[in-house]
């Protein structure tokens, strides 16, 4: 790389932070002073003002993290040991390890090549006729990957017919919309991971789940902190995975910018899509009726290692999400069902994909910088 090129870092969560550090500091200082740390106002505040930014009667219930959104959903609706829980093996590890953190058994199906979200076609077959030698599927968890929703009316669709709810996994796809609805509203429920470098980030660990089912709100409100209803007395089995203070008001200061940011980050892509433009390599997908919130701007070539080494020398940070299906990693290898697809198309993925920077932080001139090294590929 020439030495006068300044990098661009796939990701910086820094730039989040010095783009609204005026704001931040004062959230901060607000919940230092309160001397109110765990399960406060801001807290209390925070999930109320996620609930309307959803809208459609939703309820949302702060947590430590994504995955814990997730297997306090789980919790919350008695699926467990005995239980299938069916989702992808192209996504983070998080998502399994949820639902293996909730003592339920995964069943990994394949992804559409375009989107590499859950293939319809492979649940419905699962769904009309599941794996010999699993526990009975329960429910059905659709990751919008990259910010870029599931193609949810043939999966909700094929749930409903089975009976077996659908929970949409958001960790990637804050304020994406498919047909025109938030995604996170359409499922039965639904889990945001709030880690730094997501679309809506902490400055630590954070996770909310919703679900226009009240009672079951109310009911993971009380599971994550001991299964209280009163305090130091359990009424339900619990675990200990709440939001924090500090980083709630933080978020509440950044939610206000959510809508604003994603629109940027839809400018960006658009200005990556036209860069590339004659080259070998095609613009991310977008299937048609869906809002694409680019969490991830993710590009596809068997070339991958050369094309990220050409930029990397042009002062271009890429990133590969994920380098390592989930159901290939040692920790899940030969011990988790997969589909009938085997998810071929997903270890075909792994070998291809990478990122590259978007976030939006970036600046014009980092911007026409990335593009000018796709242009030249």
């Amino acid at each position: 790389m020439n030495a006068t090129v300044t990098m661009i870092p796939q990701a910086d969560p820094g730039a989040g932070y010095r783009a609204q550090k005026e704001e931040i500091d004062a959230a901060v200082a607000r919940a230092l002073s309160s001397g109110w740390y765990i399960l406060g106002q801001e807290g209390a505040a925070f999930e109320r003002e996620y609930a309307q930014w959803l809208g459609e009667g939703q309820r949302a219930v702060g947590c430590a993290n994504g995955t814990d959104a997730i297997a306090l959903i789980l919790r919350g609706m008695g699926i467990g040991e005995g239980s299938t829980v069916v989702t992808v093996s192209h996504t983070a590890v998080a998502t399994v390890a949820a639902i293996e953190m909730a003592g339920a058994t995964p069943l990994l199906l394949d992804i559409d090549p375009d989107t590499y979200c859950m293939d319809p076609d492979e649940l419905a077959a699962v769904l009309d006729d599941p794996p010999p030698g699993i526990p009975p599927i329960r429910a059905v968890i659709a990751v919008h990957i990259y910010g870029h929703p599931c193609d949810l009316t043939p999966m909700l669709a094929a749930c409903a017919k089975a009976g077996v709810p659908l929970i949409e996994d958001c960790a990637q796809a804050h304020g994406a919309r498919h047909d025109g609805r938030m995604i996170g509203t359409i499922g039965y429920a639904a889990a945001y991971s709030l880690y730094p470098t997501k679309n809506l980030g902490a400055l630590g660990d954070g996770g909310v789940l919703s679900t226009a089912d009240h009672e079951l709100a109310d009911r993971i409100g009380a599971i994550r902190q001991y299964g209280w209803r009163e305090r130091y007395i359990s009424s339900l089995v619990g675990v200990n995975s709440r939001l924090d203070e500090v980083q709630a008001a933080i978020l509440r200061a950044k939610l206000p910018r959510l809508d604003a940011n994603n629109a940027r980050r839809r400018e960006i892509a658009a200005h990556y899509d036209a860069a590339l433009a004659g080259t070998s390599l095609t613009p991310p997908a977008r299937a048609e009726g869906v809002e694409h919130v680019f969490h991830q701007y993710v590009l596809r070539s068997p070339e991958r290692t050369a094309i990220m080494a050409a930029l990397k020398a042009q002062g271009v940070g890429t990133g590969i999400h994920y380098p390592v299906p989930v159901h290939e990693q040692s920790a899940y290898a030969g011990r988790t069902a997969l589909g009938p697809a085997a998810c071929a198309e997903t270890s075909r993925a792994s070998q291809e994909v990478f990122s590259l920077p978007l976030y939006p932080e970036l600046t014009e001139a980092q911007i026409e910088q990335v593009c000018n090294a796709l242009r030249g590929l």
